[in-house]
């Protein structure tokens, strides 16, 4: 359990730079198997790398035995009334509200808008020398979101919106000092004075008016930071890997082809689900790219599992990595290899694939993110040959 008060705080958060399990939880599922204990930010932990606890774990219900939790700072920053925090009919409300924004049926109203934009910034950005690529998506990514969910339109208010998510991400990966001029302090003061609707009608939604703000403010971080870290990882893995780069060519210019043929402009959504080369990418991008490191749940009361206790207050963090990278279910899992998606369902999760969350908090968005990378990919192959990912 480590140090007192610490535990194994320090140890856990020791940067790595493979795409492999991290050392931390790599060197104890050596010595202790596949789910073990350990303390973090001063809470006792049951790490999960183990399938069966991961399925219990994500069945949600009124019986369920755990329930979301986040960590001190995090809760601090985004507020012991987030709707993150809320389950039931709340929870199933809210979902609704984000399929309404960022669901099937309004991607398909998005998708030109989306299509357009994609375009002009491409167009903008070959221009130039050279260009950060993850700076650039997300900065695209979040003026989509910011528009259409705020009605923006002034770049100068965009802009700065920008760097208060900027300075809000610093300080959810930050040691939590609430010190002037450290990340976390800046991070509070900008989710302390966020100020983004109009007072709600009570009378209309079962939402409070912090609530709607909370979920206002977090919905445009949710839609563009995972999306924009996707795009530049699959960059690179294509970029490093030129028969998937070809193969994904390949698909995109019969895709083109066939639309000049028929005298249709734009891609159309019959046109994006048909892209199974594309959703096979994304996939195998999200399953080395991990970008959730841990799924959290408090245990509501003492579990027992393969003849182990867990006791009731503890938390469990499940550890997608280990699933994404299980050997006995992807072959050679480090490589990159869409190949290997061939004939599998690629718009859903499962206990060997958690890359949006698992059980009924599986991400809405998850729609949202395969739109964008079919999108960008679809110009970016098609229309721009000569590119170097440094």
């Amino acid at each position: 359990m480590g140090l007192p008060i610490i535990g194994e705080t320090l140890q856990f958060f020791v940067p790595y730079t493979s795409t492999d399990i991290s050392p931390f939880i790599k060197k104890r599922i050596q010595r202790y198997g596949p789910v073990f204990r350990t303390s973090i930010v001063g809470h006792p932990i049951i790490v999960s790398t183990d399938p069966e606890l991961n399925s219990l774990v994500f069945k949600q219900g009124a019986d369920s035995w755990f329930k979301p939790w986040y960590t001190d700072s995090f809760s601090e920053i985004i507020g012991s009334e987030s709707l993150m925090f809320h389950e039931g009919f709340l929870h199933k409300y809210v979902r609704g509200l984000v399929r309404e924004g960022f669901g099937p049926d309004s991607l398909k109203s998005l998708l030109v808008d989306l299509e357009g934009r994609t375009k002009s910034h491409l167009g903008s950005w070959s221009v130039l020398p050279s260009v950060d690529l993850k700076e650039v998506v997300s900065a695209m990514l979040h003026g989509f979101a910011v528009e259409k969910l705020y009605s923006f339109s002034d770049p100068e208010m965009i802009r700065g919106h920008k760097q208060s998510y900027d300075a809000f991400l610093r300080g959810l990966i930050s040691f939590p000092l609430n010190i002037p001029g450290t990340a976390y302090w800046k991070c509070l003061q900008v989710w302390l004075h966020k100020d983004l609707m109009e007072e709600i009608d009570s009378g209309e939604s079962p939402l409070t008016e912090k609530m709607a703000t909370d979920l206002l403010f977090l919905l445009p971080f949710a839609a563009f930071e995972s999306t924009s870290s996707t795009i530049v990882s699959a960059f690179h893995y294509l970029t490093a890997h030129p028969a998937a780069l070809a193969e994904l060519t390949r698909e995109h210019e019969a895709i083109l082809k066939r639309r000049e043929e028929s005298g249709s402009v734009g891609i159309s959504w019959r046109e994006y689900k048909s892209m199974t080369f594309t959703h096979m990418v994304t996939n195998e991008t999200l399953r080395l790219t991990n970008i959730v490191p841990g799924i959290f749940r408090k245990v509501m009361k003492d579990v027992e599992v393969k003849g182990y206790l867990i006791p009731a207050g503890w938390t469990v963090m499940v550890y997608p990595t280990a699933a994404h990278l299980n050997p006995s279910v992807y072959d050679d899992p480090l490589s990159f290899n869409p190949w290997r998606w061939e004939g599998q369902k690629v718009n859903s999760g499962s206990e060997n694939f958690m890359a949006f969350g698992g059980g009924t908090r599986f991400c809405s968005g998850a729609e949202f993110v395969k739109l964008c990378m079919a999108i960008f990919f679809h110009h970016l192959v098609t229309k721009y040959r000569y590119v170097q990912f440094d």
